[in-house]
């Protein structure tokens, strides 16, 4: 093996970072945001979404979540894509009794996968479809589920001018399970605006709205009312989407939140 050949790796790998630098720096911040407002974009991201939910448990303590939360999509010949969002959720729990300390650890990964068209129809609407797993990976029982679980999952959504609206669904069942059955519902709506004057800056609603159907009748909705504020930026070459918001608990379960601070960075990695 000579030379250049032990160095075509290497070589391979700054013409790659190149090609991501000078694609990236091409878009502008708003068709930047508006890609990043798409779950079922044709881009490499990995957000960090940290969720601070304040008011948690029976001693109104602090859950804090981090989700690492890793897009790529597959070219599945001409005309469709597929895409792969993964859930790495980072839990620091407190104690439900006075006898249990707080924990920290890995909760349950989700790996949803979504078949979408390459090209947008006549009508504007965007969509996609697939499954949702749920793995039982939680390091302590009090951070996961103790199921392995599986679904349907859709979104659909639809630029108007510079509104971008839409929502994701899925519901999840357990298959096999060490503890109780699992049944998830999930909805999340999504209504952004992006500012004319304000390039890659837009105003967000993305509530998640989930239901737990294998709960007591009263305690099975968690509903949540909000608003956040995002804004497109670079970071030398790296294009970054930064996002705030804080969201109410209008309807909850017994010693669920009251509310939740959600700060998010998203490095992209566009085409």
């Amino acid at each position: 093996m000579n030379l250049f050949s032990k160095k075509m790796p290497g070589i391979m790998m700054v013409l790659v970072s190149l090609f991501y630098s000078v694609s990236a720096m091409s878009q502008s911040a708003e068709e930047l945001a508006r890609t990043a407002q798409n779950p079922v974009a044709s881009m490499i991201s990995l957000p960090f979404q940290n969720n601070t939910n304040f008011n948690f448990g029976p001693g109104e303590d602090t859950q804090n979540v981090l989700n690492i939360q890793p897009v790529i999509p597959f070219s599945m010949g001409e005309n469709w894509n597929l895409i792969t969002r993964t859930i790495i959720p980072v839990i620091s729990q407190p104690g439900f009794t006075p006898e249990q300390g707080r924990k920290n650890g890995l909760g349950d990964i989700q790996l949803s996968t979504f078949i979408s068209p390459k090209e947008v129809g006549a009508s504007g609407w965007i969509w996609g479809a697939g499954l949702v797993a749920q793995f039982d990976t939680a390091t302590n029982d009090r951070l996961g589920a103790g199921a392995f679980g599986l679904g349907p999952s859709a979104v659909l959504l639809k630029p108007f001018g510079p509104w971008m609206v839409g929502a994701l669904i899925n519901n999840i069942w357990s298959v096999s399970t060490d503890r109780n059955d699992v049944n998830m519902f999930l909805l999340q709506p999504f209504i952004n605006y992006n500012f004319p004057d304000k390039p890659g800056r837009y105003l967000t609603f993305a509530p998640i709205i989930t239901a737990n159907w294998e709960a007591d009748s009263g305690n099975v909705w968690t509903v949540p009312l909000g608003l956040g504020i995002g804004q497109v930026t670079r970071f030398g070459k790296q294009p970054v989407n930064m996002q705030a918001s804080a969201y109410y608990n209008v309807k909850k379960p017994d010693f669920g939140a009251d509310w939740q601070l959600r700060l998010q960075l998203q490095l992209m990695f566009p085409k």
